[in-house]
């Protein structure tokens, strides 16, 4: 089966903005400091070293060790982790949902990205420390999106009740939901090991941001990710002014708004509230809004002065949350990050942020688009090599996928292109010869063309449905194919859990996955396990 090159471009997955953004259109160079090359992170590493505050190191690595204590931790980890009190240390970073169990399988090509990106950046850069950083995002509240993972087409959810900061919620009940999954597991060795990876992340932990960190340890830890929760007193005193200006000036409402303004084409992925903030307690995460002089916490009876929020800013900066239009600001602000690495929809609206950060005086970080990956075994192979399948057909869309089959495979030519071009030709014979004799003819001569031409597409349809039926055995195959490598008709990045992939090939589907995926390089992975 040849192994194409499926850009992102042309994969029909990505939307007209990160299509743009990929093919470095001029028209939206305003909206992004420097495009991901080796070459343009010089010029990032000097400008983060004259932005970044680096009073904000200790803290940082005080706050990382703290959240570190009581787990197992790699030498290079802990390496990584001091190496930040350093002014030539910088960071990679992206950001995760707290999913259950790691959620969708990209969770792994994002953090594999990341760690990739800082491996090549110290050759080519060796007098600088690059740290591959994950950044949990504790804060959210969104528990429906991240309370279950999909396993060989079935869906597990942990049914709880959650309110607050989703890093918060307890994973108490999590053992009866434990109980079911296991069994489904088997008893493999892979399997095994699994079981004991969800023990000791969800079952052995008290809430979820420690089995998150914990899980991502003990997949990524020896390759030295450090993992952070930025849902921590020292680290929002550091982000405080920033806070500050938000709650007195809402920049961020007016510079992104004008911004989408220039957007228009594009589908906008978040649009900016008057003030981007959350107030947040153990079961509480509500928007701060300014109402009637006072700034008043949403769908409660909260509310405070300017005078009290500023005081309380000052004793509790934990009390407050950036929502999805801040939280990117808070992370250049307390880490010395050079890029942030993410999905098309995550780039989409880092692009809004722009001209919010050098209103504010903050260093734009570089924007990457993480890796993708589809993984194949060897059995599904050798089922396309038989159906005379190339990358390219199946990442088609399913009915066209079928409809272009049919036609290749039909004994009989059901495309009747050839004959509509005929007929138009005639037609403008005739437009010709009734333009020279009675110009009052052009109507009926046109609607005669527009039924013919109409007939043929009707004609053609109905070859197309004929032969379909005819070769419906081939058809069904190369559909059943393209599903079990596309569920839901969707990327199986999006849809499928690691552990899925894990049970068959065990640590090897991790090494591969190192061993095979380049961050710069803009292209799927087409990876065979």
């Amino acid at each position: 089966m040849p192994n194409d090159c499926i850009s992102y471009q042309k994969s029909g997955y990505f939307s007209p903005l990160m299509n743009d953004y990929l093919d470095q259109n001029p028209k939206l160079q305003s909206l992004y400091n420097r495009f991901p090359t080796f070459e343009n992170f010089e010029a990032q590493i000097v400008e983060k070293q004259n932005n970044f505050n680096n009073s904000h190191r200790a803290s940082l690595v005080s706050v990382l060790q703290k959240q570190y204590a009581g787990i197992e931790i790699s030498h290079l980890t802990q390496q990584n982790i001091e190496s930040l009190k350093v002014n030539n240390t910088f960071t990679v970073t992206t950001g995760h949902q707290l999913n259950l169990f790691s959620g969708p399988l990209y969770f792994l090509y994002k953090i594999i990205s990341v760690i990739n990106l800082t491996t090549e950046l110290k050759v080519k850069y060796p007098a600088y420390n690059f740290v591959p950083v994950y950044w949990m995002a504790t804060e959210d509240h969104d528990f429906e999106e991240i309370n279950y993972f999909n396993f060989k087409g079935r869906k597990f959810r942990w049914n709880a009740a959650s309110s607050g900061p989703v890093g918060r919620l307890s994973t108490k009940g999590l053992d009866d939901f434990f109980e079911i999954f296991e069994q489904e597991l088997g008893h493999s060795t892979n399997a095994e090991t699994l079981k004991k990876l969800f023990e000791g992340a969800y079952l052995n932990h008290s809430n979820l941001a420690d089995a998150t960190r914990y899980l991502a340890n003990a997949l990524f830890g020896t390759h030295g990710l450090v993992i952070i929760d930025a849902d921590d007193a020292d680290l929002k005193k550091n982000f405080a002014p920033y806070i500050k200006e938000e709650l007195l000036n809402q920049t961020a409402h007016k510079k992104v708004l004008e911004t989408i303004e220039n957007l228009k084409e594009y589908s906008v992925q978040v649009n900016p509230r008057e003030i981007n903030l959350f107030y947040i307690e153990d079961n509480l995460r509500e928007r701060i809004i300014f109402e009637n002089g006072n700034f008043k916490v949403n769908n409660t009876k909260i509310e405070f002065s300017e005078i009290e929020i500023l005081k309380l800013l000052e004793s509790n900066p934990e009390k407050f949350s950036p929502n999805v239009i801040m939280r990117p600001l808070y992370q250049e602000v307390i880490l010395p990050n050079l890029c942030y690495i993410g999905g098309g929809g995550e780039i989409a609206y880092w692009l809004e942020l722009k001209s919010f950060f050098d209103a504010v005086k903050v260093s734009f970080p570089i924007l990457l688009v993480r890796n993708s990956v589809l993984l194949a075994s060897e059995k599904q192979i050798k089922k396309a090599n038989k159906l005379n399948l190339s990358w390219n057909d199946l990442f088609t869309k399913q009915a066209d996928l079928v409809n272009n089959k049919a036609q290749i495979l039909s004994e009989i030519d059901i495309d009747l292109s050839h004959l509509k071009e005929q007929l138009k030709t005639q037609f403008d014979i005739l437009n010709e010869i009734t333009t020279k004799t009675d110009p009052s003819f052009a109507g009926a001569v046109k609607a005669q063309e527009v039924k013919q031409l109409k007939g043929l597409e009707k004609l053609e349809k109905r070859l197309l449905k004929a032969e379909k039926i005819k070769l419906k055995d081939t058809l069904t195959r190369i559909i059943d194919l393209q599903n079990e490598l596309f569920p839901n008709q969707s990327l199986q990045e999006r849809q499928a859990n690691f552990s899925e992939f894990y049970i068959e090939s065990g640590e090897h589907l991790i090494s591969k996955l190192f061993e095979q995926l380049k961050p710069l390089e803009q292209h799927f992975n087409i990876i065979v396990f």
